[in-house]
């Protein structure tokens, strides 16, 4: 696990450039509420303000950014008047913090702003009841808010935008062409709604002061799933993540007993943790932000270590009523969204060889575009089939075929690539040749792709003959072509799914 972390790939120094880069906007934020004369309730609201801004916006262009963290007021600050007005009221309270929890999830079918608008409605009557705000710090907190959004918006398109220097990411979004309650995210919200009921009313009966453990960890285990089998096991990576920061705030947090300065420090420490790990790895994000509750809970003077215990049984607590609700609650299977996202990678393979075939005809095409929006896609599928490639998966038939999915993908990815570039090469001439085997690679993910989306349906494209094979060292292009029709050919067979294979229900 801390191999994976640091090991892992890192692209242009992304994940680094965004873990410091938080570090300075959430730090120059706490430091602005301070020297505006903020209380410390008021400058960790501020600065959890901040980190979201940071962390939740997610839109694919520079503009589209910071539209959504100017919107993140509208959604935030009526939800905190709401919850710190409802404070003494606990029935009302409570059914205002499912409604928001439902209309939460639901608006992720608006895209990256719906899903980081949604994450901020949430939080704030999170942090209200973490904080136990009233409506008379209202002023001071909307100042706080307010303050260290400018803050965290001057530092990311200010001081260090470093994505005005980079093609925008294209917004990916699985199809979903379901209406009411056969739309993934309604029954998303649903199932959220239902999750957070139960952990709702488990937590208040472990805790009726912090109940809200429980409530967060279902919405979190949600977050960024879309099947059950995605939410099994992001649940049980947060219970992980939770026990072993439990571990570490009880060695770490409680000896400091909030002594300022290294508080400060580490949860500077934990800040860099969660935007670092938050791509490869949610068992150590949950890890620093489980650190960076202990250490805030220190510096309000309330940490012990019942308290570090409670917020592991409330956790559990939360993963349970998200376990309860996708298995029992209009359940999106694994195998409905994995075929989603594999139809979706086949269709920028697709869109890629034909821009490709185009740019070596000469035409103005350009196949990258299709290619950036093929590299997202994969990560999506790759999310989706983790639960059947888990260890703890008892059936590996599934696993294996699983891996055979990702892996024939991969070689689809590494050879459109690899084509794209070939493609780009001015001195690449039209070749009749290049455009039949553009052609073949056109017609073998339409087999892939026409099938209906059932168990079993999926047809195997013909084995292609390669007639063409030995002009492919006068032309690269064809030994890549080559390469990706036979990785779709090879991909026909895991497709070919019998009711209870690999990607079938799970």
């Amino acid at each position: 696990m801390v191999k994976r972390v640091f090991v892992a790939p890192d692209p242009g120094k992304l994940r680094l450039r965004a873990a410091t880069r938080a570090v300075l906007g959430i730090g120059l934020a706490v430091v602005a509420c301070g020297l505006a004369g903020h209380s410390l309730v008021a400058a960790i609201t501020g600065g959890l303000s901040a980190l979201l801004a940071l962390f939740t916006v997610t839109d694919p262009t520079v503009r589209g950014q910071a539209v959504t963290t100017a919107l993140l007021p509208v959604a935030g600050l009526p939800v905190f008047a709401l919850a710190a007005c409802l404070h003494g009221y606990p029935l009302a309270r409570d059914l205002a913090f499912l409604a928001i929890v439902g209309a939460g999830v639901y608006a992720r079918r608006w895209g990256p702003r719906g899903h980081a608008l949604g994450v901020f409605a949430f939080m704030a009557f999170f942090v209200a009841q973490f904080l136990h705000m009233v409506a008379s710090q209202l002023p001071q907190l909307y100042e706080a808010v307010l303050l260290s959004l400018a803050v965290a918006a001057t530092v990311r398109f200010g001081l260090w935008c470093y994505e005005r220097h980079r093609p925008g990411l294209p917004a990916v979004t699985a199809p979903d062409p379901g209406r009411g309650l056969y739309r993934a995210t309604t029954r998303q919200a649903v199932q959220a709604v239902v999750g957070a009921g139960f952990a709702l009313a488990a937590g208040q009966a472990l805790s009726p002061d912090r109940w809200y453990w429980a409530v967060g960890a279902t919405w979190w285990i949600f977050v960024n799933t879309t099947s059950r089998g995605e939410t099994l096991v992001r649940g049980f990576r947060r219970v992980l993540g939770t026990v072993i920061g439990v571990g570490i705030g009880l060695a770490v947090a409680v000896p400091l007993r909030g002594a300022p300065v290294p508080t400060a420090l580490l949860i500077a420490l934990c800040v860099f943790g969660i935007f670092y790990a938050a791509a490869v790895s949610y068992t150590w994000m949950m890890l620093a932000v489980t650190v960076m509750a202990s250490l805030l809970y220190g510096l309000l003077g309330v940490l012990n270590t019942d308290l570090l215990a409670l917020r592991f049984f409330e956790t559990g607590v939360g993963m349970a009523g998200s376990v309860l609700a996708v298995l029992f609650v209009l359940p999106i299977t694994t195998h409905a969204t994995t075929d989603a996202w594999v139809r979706h990678a086949l269709h920028s393979v697709r869109a890629s060889a034909a821009e490709a075939a185009a740019r070596l005809a000469g035409q103005d095409a350009d196949p990258l575009p299709h290619i950036a929006e093929l590299e997202h896609t994969l990560a999506r599928v790759r999310l989706s089939l983790a639960p059947l490639v888990h260890p703890l998966n008892p059936v590996r038939a599934r696993k294996a075929r699983a891996r055979q999915v990702l892996g024939h993908l991969d070689d689809c990815a590494r050879e459109a690539r690899s084509l794209a570039a070939t493609a780009a090469d001015a001195e690449a001439s039209h070749d009749q040749r290049l455009t039949a085997a553009c052609e073949r690679v056109e017609a073998a993910v339409a087999v892939l792709v026409s099938a209906p989306s059932a168990p079993g349906a999926h047809p195997r494209p013909a084995t292609p003959d390669h007639a063409d094979a030995p002009a492919a060292a006068e032309h690269p292009a064809l030994v890549h072509l080559h390469a990706l029709e036979r990785a779709l050919v090879a991909l026909g067979s895991p497709l070919q799914a019998a009711p209870r294979s690999p990607l079938a229900d799970a």
